[in-house]
């Protein structure tokens, strides 16, 4: 544990962008986690006398045209827009990453057949793909998840293929099959932990993309519904105040969305370097 930590510790030392993209990564999901306790209002109670109001030191942020709290609203916003984020690229990645694995190591006709729905899924216009599947299972929560997950599957079943086609016949691979490990364990507890720390950078941009993609979603009206409060909803009934002068009902969500996204995608290459086993040589 202690050498890991020094290992990171070096890394962020010599990569002061990876460490500002960390910090700003570890202060999101700070505030995913205490933005219900900490937000000073309500994020959906209205206050109709007080709507639209500039940023004001009751209202760091202003208020919308209900009279709800801008700042609390894009608090509380964080806490659903990264866990739609996490659980869309988890699940993509487990399902990907398995899927590609067994089918590189395996390889022959399963894997020419994956391959092929691949390259088809992979030729649609993946945002499209994505308001198709909500438009037709239902703007729920849960489906913007499943939509956001299939849409990044190809990613890691095309990636974790690739790398374990060029490892399998490598003499450690051919080292722990002769020593018994079955074909499941030697993907499983072999190939795959060698595959992890290259596709941490397709992990990280995933979470960005997702994080843009679920706001994209809202913003069309096809994602989380009103009034929850959401990034993408909230920048789309910004919109309608923005030729009037009422800047801050975009500004805010929109610099939010802007902060998360740039942070995990500035945060990948640290975090390769960081599980890459060379690089503790």
């Amino acid at each position: 544990m202690s050498a890991t930590l020094s290992h990171t510790g070096y890394i962020l030392r010599g990569n002061p962008v990876t460490l500002v993209a960390g910090i700003g990564a570890a202060l999101l999901i700070l505030v995913a986690i205490v933005a219900p306790s900490i937000a000073p209002y309500g994020p959906t109670v209205s206050n109709v006398p007080l709507s639209l109001q500039p940023p004001s030191a009751a209202h760091w942020f202003g208020t919308d045209q209900l009279g709800r709290d801008v700042f609390s609203r894009v608090l509380v916003a964080t806490r659903l827009d990264l866990a739609i984020a996490a659980s869309a690229v988890s699940l993509s990645f487990v399902l990907g990453a398995m899927i590609g694995a067994f089918c590189g190591y395996a390889g022959g006709r399963l894997d020419r057949w994956v391959g092929r729905f691949v390259d088809v899924l992979m030729a649609f216009p993946l945002f499209v793909l994505a308001m198709a599947l909500v438009a037709a299972l239902g703007n729920r929560v849960e489906n913007i998840i499943f939509a956001t997950a299939i849409i990044n599957l190809p990613f890691y079943i095309r990636f974790a293929r690739a790398e374990v086609n060029v490892r399998r016949n490598s003499g450690w691979v051919e080292a722990a099959r002769a020593s018994g490990n079955s074909h499941a364990r030697v993907v499983l507890l072999f190939l795959l932990p060698n595959v992890l720390p290259a596709m941490a950078v397709q992990i990280s941009l995933n979470l960005g993309w997702a994080i843009l993609n679920a706001a994209g979603l809202s913003f069309l009206g096809l994602g989380v519904q009103a009034p929850t409060p959401e990034w993408g909803i909230m920048v789309a009934e910004g919109a309608r105040f923005i030729t009037t002068g009422k800047w801050w009902l975009v500004v805010f969500p929109g610099a939010a969305l802007m902060s998360a996204v740039l942070c995990f995608n500035l945060l990948g290459d640290g975090l390769r370097d960081i599980l890459d086993p060379r690089m503790r040589t």
